[in-house]
């Protein structure tokens, strides 16, 4: 019978954060919709040109069940969808802002990061 080499090693609050915020294009995604109060998918396409649509649809998804974003239909022909941040979405911009300044301050010097991404975000600022 198969045993565990270890025992199952404790949630970590961190852990959780950065499996939402942490994968490829997730931060750029929240980064959009902080700076927009609402997007349709065509229009988080045309922020991430390089993005597939699976990525996208699968961290729309991943955000949703986690309640960091919500999805609104408009009963209208052609049918309308936006996504915008919830509650939950906006508390976490004060850390991912302070990761972005903590980033920039070790790696402003280093030709490999250049951030031109975050040039545009409105929170932009040192806390």
């Amino acid at each position: 019978m198969y045993q565990k080499k270890r025992e199952e090693i404790e949630p970590c609050p961190l852990k959780y954060a950065f499996n939402l915020f942490g994968k490829k294009w997730n931060a750029w995604i929240y980064c959009s919709l902080v700076n927009n109060p609402s997007l349709r998918y065509t229009e988080l396409k045309d922020i991430l040109p390089d993005i597939t649509d699976s990525a996208l649809s699968a961290a729309l998804k991943m955000f949703m069940k986690n309640d960091i974003i919500r999805r609104t239909s408009y009963d209208e022909i052609p049918p309308r969808v936006e996504y915008s941040l919830t509650d939950k979405g906006r508390s976490a911009v004060p850390f991912l802002q302070g990761l972005c300044n903590w980033s920039s301050s070790y790696n402003s010097g280093n030709p490999e990061y250049q951030m031109t991404h975050c040039s545009y975000c409105k929170f932009n600022k040192k806390l």
